[in-house]
């Protein structure tokens, strides 16, 4: 079984020469140029010294951590120094839960998030992009019917009547549901006959007419006839991807169900130093190309990593994917869907544990978190869950008591501050005023003792640590919504945000003793932020910028040059 092997030699710290500056032993390649970094202040997160002036960075590394002065000093006189002025400089901002392919999509294709009707979604396809053409097929995402005023699913009608002979195919914001017109319907072969798949559902209208909606696993009969992006497209898209990500304030990015195609052209780009960011890799493990990782096993390479496997237990609560143990409160008698039986996902657990890998699995109804959890403690034992730092991603709505076993058992509560605040109009509609205890809890998360890591869920949520780190503080919208907070009692302090995406993402990857504090030896991964996302009050997170976003000493945001 491979392993990704950090070197305890490599994070020894030495005191600094100069005053009272930390500084990090003398690497080998000492002729190294050194950057020094000065700003405002400086958050470490690392308890022996929380706050600084400047840090010095030399070969990818933290070289030294303490006041202006000293760490000039014991960066030599032939550093350069960049002046970061008032900004506030915090430890590489790790988006735990992401989909880089699909960004890339999302950003290529045409964007549906925010529409206020069907007429605005409309309006946007008419004025869709070259871009947004897969082949002739015309391709969108980020809908939620919850917007609009009437709060229904849409059907194909008027879809068809724009777009008769050009199939088109528009994903819901959650990923869980596509919305297509009867010419994708005919191409793939859905019609009033077509079976719902195990763990999808063709919505129907009368006489059994498809809707053009699918959910979940019904989507899969469009996608295999939807042409695939050519190389060209699809290196541009990841690019774009990427580079969203520096924008907005992210050093690594966890990829939460990649698939091949992507990982082996993120390979590439790593062998070749083209890789902007730390990628943390998810196989696929539900798709097409879980033997293909079965067989290789687990990765090291310089950013990117794949030493994790995702699978997914259900859909998402937006679309009624979920899966419930009692009926939806607003649906009688729909408990939402399983995407994997229970013998399949145990299955596939213990072939993907025996090659090494940690288990991070999509469970959002309470019915799916209670499947993980069980499941996991039956194949790897609770020893085996907490030194795998197997993870439950979004462990969205949960029994009180499955909370309490999760964190009791160490595995890693992955959640997404923003879905709370998109999900707060609509959530308790969906799952009733005693359910809703156990929904996006995260300081009960905490108190059980599970350890978070936050993330974004992007492109469902926007791309952007500042809004993360708002939604965690607040649990309001950006006009202030609801006042006080949604169930403010589940809010993140300034400090717990920020770890969350720092200390708490390092250590689901198994990245704790390179990444996470800003302390000498540790990699130079940092964020310089127009405001402290600590101290200062959490509306000014919303008109905040990232100033500067930098990887293993490089500066990736802006782009040099720029």
């Amino acid at each position: 079984m491979q392993r990704v092997r950090y070197s305890l030699a490599a994070v020894l710290l030495v005191a600094g020469v100069a005053g009272c500056a930390r500084r990090a032993a003398e690497p080998s390649s000492s002729a190294s140029p050194v950057t020094v970094y000065v700003a405002q202040q400086v958050r470490t997160l690392d308890p022996e010294r929380p706050r600084a002036e400047a840090l010095a960075v030399r070969g990818g590394k933290v070289l030294a951590v303490g006041s202006r002065q000293d760490v000039l000093a014991a960066a030599g006189g032939d550093a350069r120094v960049v002046d970061l002025g008032e900004a506030t400089v915090v430890p590489g901002l790790t988006d735990a839960h992401g989909h880089l392919a699909a960004l890339g999509r999302a950003l290529a294709t045409v964007r549906l998030l925010e529409t206020r009707s069907r007429a605005e979604v409309l309006e946007r396809l008419a004025a869709a992009p070259a871009s947004a053409y897969q082949g002739d097929w015309l391709i969108g995402g980020g809908w939620d019917q919850n917007d609009w005023p009437e709060k229904a699913f849409p059907d194909r009608a008027e879809l068809d009547a724009r777009w008769p002979s050009t199939p088109v195919s528009l994903g819901r914001v959650d990923g869980h549901a596509l919305w297509v017109n009867g010419e994708a319907l005919r191409r793939a072969g859905i019609t009033r006959n077509t079976k719902d798949p195990e763990g999808g559902r063709i919505l129907r209208g009368p006489g059994g007419e498809p809707t053009g909606v699918l959910v979940d696993n019904a989507m899969d009969l469009v996608y295999a006839v939807i042409p695939p992006p050519t190389d060209k497209q699809f290196e541009a898209q990841l690019e774009a991807a990427l580079a969203r990500c520096a924008q907005g304030g992210m050093t690594g990015v966890h990829d939460a169900g990649m698939d091949l195609r992507t990982f082996r052209l993120l390979q590439r780009w790593d062998a070749e130093g083209r890789l902007p960011l730390r990628v943390y890799a998810m196989a696929d493990g539900q798709g097409a190309d879980q033997e293909a990782y079965l067989a290789q096993g687990t990765f090291q390479g310089d950013r990117l990593t794949m030493r994790a496997v995702k699978f997914s237990a259900d859909g998402a609560l937006g679309s009624r994917g979920a899966a419930l143990h009692a009926p939806y409160s607003d649906e009688a008698g729909h408990r939402g869907l399983l995407l994997l039986t229970p013998e399949q996902y145990e299955a596939r657990v213990r072939a993907f544990t025996a090659r090494g890998f940690q288990v991070a699995t999509h469970a959002i109804g309470d019915r799916a978190n209670t499947l993980v959890l069980d499941t996991l403690l039956k194949v790897v034992g609770p020893e085996g869950v907490r030194a795998g730092r197997h993870r439950v991603e979004h462990a969205q709505v949960m029994r009180l008591e499955d909370i309490q076993t999760l964190g009791a058992h160490g595995f890693i509560a992955s959640v997404q501050p923003t879905h709370a605040t998109s999900d707060m109009p609509w959530a308790e509609a969906r799952v009733g005023p005693e359910r809703i205890q156990g929904a996006y809890a995260w300081q009960r998360l905490k108190a059980a003792g599970a350890p978070l890591a936050l993330g974004s869920d992007f492109p469902v949520e926007r791309p952007d640590m500042l809004a993360g780190l708002y939604a965690a503080r607040t649990r309001q919208d950006a006009a202030g919504h609801p006042p006080g907070g949604w169930f403010p009692a589940q809010r993140l302090s300034g400090e717990e945000a920020l770890e969350g995406f720092t200390l708490g993402a390092a250590f689901a990857a198994f990245a704790e003793t390179s990444r996470g504090p800003l302390k000498p030896g540790m990699d130079a991964d940092f964020v310089a932020l127009s405001v402290d996302p600590v101290d200062a009050p959490a509306q000014e997170l919303l008109t905040a910028r990232v100033r500067l976003t930098v990887v293993a000493g490089n500066e990736v945001y802006p782009a040099p040059g720029h």
